[in-house]
């Protein structure tokens, strides 16, 4: 059991400060609880089940560990292109390769959220495209070096210094980030959660 929560309803499963951002933004209330889960992909696990298996299995894990009467979101972002889920880089290596993939072409952001509380879940998954200008090596070192794409989805941050190599997005630029706030307002009203509470 998770103890020392406020009374806020809602708990966020997520320890991303990026995700804590955008549902403040919301102005609601609510608790961070991480959810340390296993984030390998499946055999033959295609990247939309994936990212929503993981939203899922976040939420279902710190709703699992609190007393009765909270309302839990997790969410999961992942980074695609051909089908190929880019996760986070292991080292200057793996950004590097991921970021020359990327370079010069549209590819699709997935954001999956999940929702829950003792009565429902509910599961979107929101996908929006991204065109990357096109990179040299030397670019995608000296972003390395800034560090921080270490810990990024398909190694860069739209909200950060990564912005410079995007020409355009199609859909949602909170979903890029880690969190569709629009989305996440809509299943709030349904889960009776209470915002614009500023």
């Amino acid at each position: 059991m998770i103890e020392n929560l406020t009374q806020a309803k809602l708990v966020l499963a997520s320890a991303s400060p990026r995700r804590k951002a955008l549902l403040a933004q919301l102005g609601v209330a609510f608790e961070v609880v991480s959810a340390d889960i296993d984030e390998t992909v499946l055999e033959n696990e295609n990247a939309r089940d994936y990212v929503g298996r993981l939203a899922l299995e976040k939420c279902q894990k710190v709703f699992d560990g609190l007393p009765s009467g909270h309302v839990v979101i997790g969410s999961d972002t992942s980074v695609v292109i051909d089908q190929q889920i880019l996760g986070k880089p292991e080292n200057e290596e793996d950004a590097v390769s991921m970021l020359m993939q990327l370079s010069g072409r549209w590819h699709q952001v997935m954001t999956a959220v999940a929702i829950k509380d003792a009565h429902k879940t509910r599961q979107i998954v929101v996908t929006a495209d991204v065109e990357f200008c096109t990179l040299t090596e030397q670019d995608c070192l000296k972003y390395w070096n800034t560090k921080e794409p270490q810990d990024k989805a398909g190694s860069y941050a739209i909200q950060g210094i990564g912005a410079r190599f995007v020409k355009q997005i199609k859909g949602s630029n909170s979903a890029i980030v880690g969190l569709p706030v629009s989305e996440v307002a809509d299943l709030l009203d349904e889960f009776g959660v209470e915002y614009w509470q500023f």
